[in-house]
């Protein structure tokens, strides 16, 4: 929780980027969190270039390009992740890229409940 609070003032528009480890931190993390509560390997969530985790339960993808493939870039990643952002505001605004069956978020977000 401590990396995700610390970019925080920047996802609420109140300064600029943090620095690139906090948040490669933030995100990192946050998708652990994502693997952890939804434990599986049927989609492969991609927040390039910080990282990338398999979840969901379901068929296990082992070779080549996912079935399952959500992908985005970091400031929509941890917006999400904190309920700034919901997952139909997201893919709307095509802010998200999901491919497949079983790539929709919106019944795992937020991860956090972080403190404004």
């Amino acid at each position: 929780m401590a990396a995700v609070e610390a970019v925080l003032p920047w996802l609420d528009g109140a300064e600029d980027a943090p620095d690139r480890p906090k948040l490669a931190a933030a995100v990192r993390l946050s998708l652990r969190t994502l693997a952890q509560d939804a434990p599986g390997r049927s989609v492969e969530v991609r927040v390039p270039p910080f990282a990338a985790v398999q979840c969901v339960e379901g068929i296990r993808h082992t070779r080549g390009t996912p079935p399952n493939v959500v992908e985005m870039d970091a400031r929509t990643w941890l917006e999400l992740a904190t309920g700034r952002l919901t997952w139909g505001d997201a893919v709307a605004g095509d802010r998200v890229s999901a491919s497949g069956s079983r790539a929709d978020l919106s019944g795992l977000l937020p991860l956090l409940r972080a403190r404004s």
